[in-house]
């Protein structure tokens, strides 16, 4: 299951549908490939190559205008520090892109057989599920389709999409998340979403006019151009969607709803207004919650569609993305239309490589017989804040902060290993954060016993831990595993949790917390997981997924695995700083190899040889024999199959390779090999090679 050979180190290379990941050996590549993928993958990636390498056509001029202007522009942008950097969107976002607007302008999202529909409902007209890995930029893609969708309603005149949004979280903490990036537009402006005014005779910048509401702040709606932000539990609508057994939280479907009163209840019904507009387009964030009609989430979706429909209008579409799209039973969502899986999000080193200490290191550890949590697992703490200690000072020497993970298994064990960090380890006294969160990812007023501005600052200290004036260093916490806080410092995960019961909780959930990169760009990071071995054998299981997970030696004295820091060495007292100070020259090279010269070359005046042709049998056709060209004897002999697998070009390539090779030149390779229709020759003969090979065959050669 490892990845092709040639697959591409660059996240921003154009993937070939041949090459990318797939859960099985390379042998069955041809064979198995759609029966083990998602079932709309495989095919589609070939048609959006297609797509791609035709210049996007029977697309609308509204998509093709904006893909070109994505995708085939190159685009520069300013830094803080006032320098110019080039802007490239990932493959991953590009072909999440391409896809959905090759599904809904040349297939057509109203054809019922083309399985875009919401399920077996049929409820809904469109609903595509982006997969991505954690860390890959799934705001990006919604922030893109977004755009789309607003300028397709805009300028095509039979346009079927919409320019209001619902934009759902499933909690406040990705919420929050979102909204830093939606804010005030920003991510519209300071990435090259929208197209300079005058691009294709349009002024894009001039007519994107919308407006964003968070949550309940929703200021006067207009018909169009809404951008509603909100989690799932603001679009819930008094008793339209009663609890079920499939719900995060049963309890009120087993007790029944609790009167509310508390401090994050809406004072806005969001619900009623979504529903009550025109036209709208439904985007999920952390879309796995959206797999079982039953859930309130499914429903509150259908709800909206259905009152839309009784108004004669529709949900335009529904985009979903996540890096998990899967059932509780592990299948995944058959409307999943684009995936980009961890395993290549990890070779491409969009995110960090998880790293597990090896076998000597997990023997040192165990869990002591002891009722209480932190004596029980001493020696994993220990452990996680000596592998932390090491990454903090080796990132401190870069100007970033490092961050210790703990995840535990109830709120009360939150507290024990608090108190047990803040004890035990100087560096982490009044530098530890405790989050309780409920089933929902809302911070807990109940376990915290703090009003709701205090909330507020909490779930705010939690969200900036990256910053370097932020005091805290360690965050400990129990439904944060799940998903949502994903700040990019984290570099150790210490996890506390039995999995003894079966859980929905993903193994690259888990580790999603501590994949996003500190630094934006090719360094490779690492996130170093330690914990039980239950913990530990429930992230291992990531690995039928592809993922390869590095193991190393932990403990003192083994070295931090963190990206390689070159700094001067300011330690030695006896050294001069200023001294050693000097300008490096640049040194011009001695040779220089210019393939182009090789057309200058006279084969005349080379003194070669000419050998005669030989004739062969048509079975000695078929032989290739390898002999040593010191001793002339037959090393091996290679017998060609009657399809004729290779013929006098594969011998004219090899020894233009080998020529190339020996000359150490990395380009050129159609001067010493050119095509039929060149006409400058390097007479080649059979029985006369440079090296080891000689092929046996009567066909004459082309000239070389």
């Amino acid at each position: 299951m490892a990845l092709h050979k040639n697959f591409p180190d660059s996240p921003h290379a154009i993937l070939d549908p041949d090459i990318r990941w797939f859960p099985a050996d390379e042998a069955l590549r041809e064979t198995s490939m759609e029966k083990l993928m998602p079932p709309l993958v495989s095919q589609l990636r070939k048609k959006v190559k297609e797509f791609r390498d035709g210049g996007y056509v029977d697309a609308s001029d509204t998509s093709k205008s904006l893909l070109n202007w994505w995708f085939n522009t190159p685009h520069m942008l300013q830094q803080a520090d006032g320098t110019m950097t080039q802007f490239q969107y990932y493959f991953a976002q590009r072909e999440a892109l391409e896809t959905i607007v090759y599904l809904y302008d040349v297939v057509g999202v109203q054809d019922k057989h083309d399985m875009m529909r919401f399920d077996a409902s049929g409820l809904v007209s469109g609903r595509f599920v982006v997969k991505m890995a954690t860390g890959s930029g799934k705001t990006k893609v919604l922030s893109l389709a977004l755009a789309w969708s607003f300028f397709h309603k805009l300028y095509e005149p039979d346009s079927q999409l919409a320019r209001n949004f619902l934009v759902i979280t499933p909690n406040i903490i990705v919420l929050d998340r979102i909204y830093r990036d939606f804010q005030g537009l920003r991510i519209f402006f300071e990435d090259p979403v929208l197209p300079d005014n005058g691009v294709d005779g349009r002024n894009w910048r001039d007519d994107f006019q919308l407006i964003l509401h968070k949550q309940d702040e929703v200021t006067i709606t207009r018909p169009t151009g809404n951008i509603f932000l909100t989690n799932i539990h603001r679009v819930y609508t008094g008793n339209d969607i009663p609890p079920s057994p499939g719900d995060e939280n049963t309890m009120d479907y087993f007790l029944g709803k609790r009167p509310t009163g508390a401090t994050t209840d809406s004072k806005v019904d969001l619900g009623m207004i979504v529903r009550d507009i025109d036209e709208l387009m439904v985007l999920n964030d952390e879309a796995h919650h959206i797999h079982d009609p039953r859930m309130a989430w499914f429903k509150s979706i259908e709800d909206i569609h259905n009152r839309l429909k009784q108004k004669e209008g529709a949900l335009s579409l529904q985009i979903d993305v996540t890096a998990t799209p899967k059932h509780n039973n592990g299948a995944i969502f058959v409307q999943t239309v684009a995936d980009y899986p961890l395993v290549e999000a990890i070779s491409q080193n969009v995110v960090k490589h998880p790293v597990l200490p090896d076998a000597p290191s997990r023997a040192k550890l165990s869990e002591r017989q002891s009722a209480k949590y932190t004596e029980k697992y001493a020696d994993y703490i220990d452990l996680g804040v000596i592998e932390w200690r090491k990454a903090y000072a080796e990132h401190n020497k870069l100007g970033k902060k490092a961050i210790l993970f703990v995840m535990t298994d109830d709120t009360r064990n939150c507290d024990d290993a608090a108190e047990y960090l803040e004890g035990h380890y100087p560096d982490l006294k009044d530098s530890v954060l405790v989050i309780h969160t409920k089933n929902n990812g809302e911070i807990s007023e109940a376990q915290s016993g703090k009003a709701k501005d205090e909330l507020e600052a909490l779930r705010k200290q939690a969200n900036e831990i990256d910053d370097a004036n932020n005091p805290y260093k360690a965050i400990i916490s129990v439904m944060m595993l799940k998903e949502g806080w994903d700040v990019r410092n984290v570099t150790t995960i210490v996890g506390l949790r039995a999995y003894s019961a079966k859980s929905n909780i993903l193994p690259e959930q888990t580790l999603g917390r501590g994949l996003r990169k500190m630094y934006h760009d090719s360094t490779e990071e690492y996130v170093s997981v330690v914990g039980t071995n239950a913990f530990m054998d429930f992230v291992e299981s990531i690995q039928a997924e592809g993922v390869v997970l590095e193991r190393k030696a932990m403990g003192e004295g083994t070295a931090p695995k963190t990206p390689l820091v070159v700094e001067i060495d300011r330690d030695n007292e006896k050294k001069d700083i200023d001294e050693l100070d000097i300008e490096i020259p640049v040194l011009t090279p001695r040779v220089y190899r210019e393939y182009k010269n090789l057309n200058d070359l006279n084969v005349a005046a080379l003194g070669h040889q000419l050998v005669a042709y030989l004739q062969f049998s048509e079975e000695e056709q078929r032989e290739i024999v390898f002999k040593d060209i010191t001793t002339g004897e037959v090393t091996h002999t290679t017998i060609l199959d009657t399809a004729g697998v290779a013929d006098y070009r594969s011998v004219i390539g090899y020894f233009a390779q080998t020529i190339m090779k020996d000359l150490r030149l990395v380009s050129g390779y159609d001067v010493p090999r050119p095509s039929r229709r060149q006409s400058t020759p390097l007479p080649c003969k059979t029985k006369a090679t440079p090296k080891s090979a000689t092929l046996s065959s009567s066909d004459r050669p082309a000239p070389l």
